[in-house]
């Protein structure tokens, strides 16, 4: 074929339609030189697809064409990981993931209230949340984090309302287990003047200054160097400027996907370079979007299976790995890395294994994934497991259960009342945090601020703006 393609190019006249003239004019290359660059690149095509055929069992595509629309269907599985030496069968999946951490201790039952309620909460509004989506009620890009919840109750509800966190753009949740309040929550993802952010954030971009919620972050790894900036000035503060009150800790959220980008790395490094209080909590749930975690990340040295936690201690730092859908191992876990961090003996990397009950937004049809491995991880649900653990060990009654459950929707059905009635931004919050003076219209050109100049004062009355 090879020789075929090289005879036959040193045949074909040259190009000449008026329609591609760089193409005359790009190079002086000769026919002869192009057939052997032909033939080279032919030659390498053929050894990657030897190569794929060996290295990419179990990989297939199905093609599913609609009306309006064509979607790529892929139906991985643990056998099409890129590990052409040793296939890795789902049941060694299944049985490793079942290793993790899990709960040792017990919790007091005011403990178990507190973190029913919020994952109830959490549940119960990120539903509300998809079906006033489905409405047109709230823009943009959604992503819910159902299935999640015992990681946010679980880790956030260690803290101090001091300390602080750094969410994604799966910061719903978590904003309520900081204890931002859900009408506010509700607002923002409303797009209304009410919201958390006065309606400019939306669903990825929850922020509070009054909780030390940092923010959510629309691409993965933004919130990691923000999260270590803050446990930085916190060590800086405590170390340097001698201030005894200066012993916040800060966690920093993340998915799978993150921890092969470079900031996980560049932040990790320098954490445990300067021993920041602060704690990585990973939240796998084994797909970055649409990858799926066993094929894009490579295990250990010795391992089949690539696992998140051991990257810590590559960085001098421990590191653990816990059952994400056990809200009390998580609760345990993150709970001895605070402490740590507290004290002042560094950074701890956690691992919570879990899933996500929904596509990876509200705009994902979710086709990607087998439907035997959602119906195994709905067996899991965190909130159904814990609540049968508390139940089991006589922390709180069925009454005491289903008044909580009871609370939770109250406060999303206010907090829905609250965002539908509440007022648009209006155009006097068009530069507000755009700039960096104190109304958000910037610096004028003899230095002072702009809405002190008399003529801007005038131009912006005319357009509507109010100083």
């Amino acid at each position: 074929c090879v020789l075929r393609l090289a005879t036959s190019m040193q045949a074909s006249p040259p190009l000449s339609t008026p329609l591609l003239p760089f193409r005359r004019q790009r190079t002086t290359m000769s026919k002869r030189s192009m057939a052997l660059l032909m033939a080279g690149v032919v030659a390498v095509v053929g050894l990657f697809c030897l190569g794929s055929s060996t290295g990419m069992l179990g990989r297939a595509a199905t093609i599913r064409a609609g009306s309006s629309s064509r979607l790529m269907s892929f139906k991985p599985s643990p056998t099409s990981f890129i590990t052409s030496t040793r296939p890795v069968s789902r049941r060694a999946v299944e049985v490793e993931m079942d290793q993790k951490t899990v709960a040792s201790g017990q919790i007091t039952s005011e403990e178990a209230a507190t973190l029913y309620q919020d994952m109830n909460l959490g549940r119960k509004f990120e539903d509300a949340t998809a079906q006033w989506y489905q409405r047109g009620k709230v823009f943009g890009f959604v992503h819910l984090a159902n299935g999640q919840e015992a990681i946010s109750s679980g880790a956030i509800k260690q803290l101090r309302k001091d300390d602080y966190i750094c969410s994604t753009y799966r910061d719903h949740i978590h904003a309520l287990s900081k204890g931002c309040d859900p009408k506010k929550v509700m607002a923002e993802l409303f797009a209304k003047k009410t919201g958390i952010c006065n309606g400019q954030g939306g669903s990825m971009h929850m922020f509070s200054a009054e909780h030390n919620m940092l923010g959510g972050f629309a691409f993965i790894g933004e919130g990691i160097p923000v999260a270590l900036g803050a446990a930085f000035q916190t060590r800086y503060k405590r170390d340097a400027l001698k201030d005894p009150n200066a012993d916040q800790v800060t966690l920093a959220f993340f998915g799978d996907g993150t921890t092969n980008v470079g900031q996980f790395a560049e932040c990790l490094n320098m954490a445990s370079l300067y021993k920041l209080p602060i704690v990585f909590v990973v939240e796998n749930n084994l797909w970055a979007i649409g990858m799926y975690h066993y094929r894009a990340t490579a295990p250990s040295l010795g391992d089949q299976l690539p696992h998140i936690y051991k990257k810590g201690p590559a960085f001098g730092m421990p590191s653990k790995v816990v059952d994400g859908m056990d809200v009390v191992a998580v609760n345990e876990a993150v709970a001895e890395a605070v402490a740590r961090a507290r004290a002042g003996e560094g950074p701890t990397l956690i691992e919570a294994e879990t899933y996500r009950y929904r596509g990876h937004s509200l705009a994902d049809p979710d086709v990607l994934r087998t439907a035997e491995e959602k119906e195994r991880f709905a067996k899991q649900d965190p909130i159904k497991k814990f609540r049968q653990y508390v139940l089991d060990n006589n922390l709180l009654t069925e009454d005491q259960l289903t008044e909580l459950e009871n609370k939770a929707d109250a406060s999303v059905q206010e907090a829905i009342e609250f965002a539908d009635s509440s007022p648009k931004p209006d155009k006097s919050q068009l530069l507000n945090n755009v700039f960096a003076d104190p109304k958000g219209f910037g610096i004028d050109e003899n230095g002072k601020y702009r809405y002190e100049n008399p003529e801007f004062i005038t131009k912006s009355a005319a357009a509507g703006l109010q100083l």
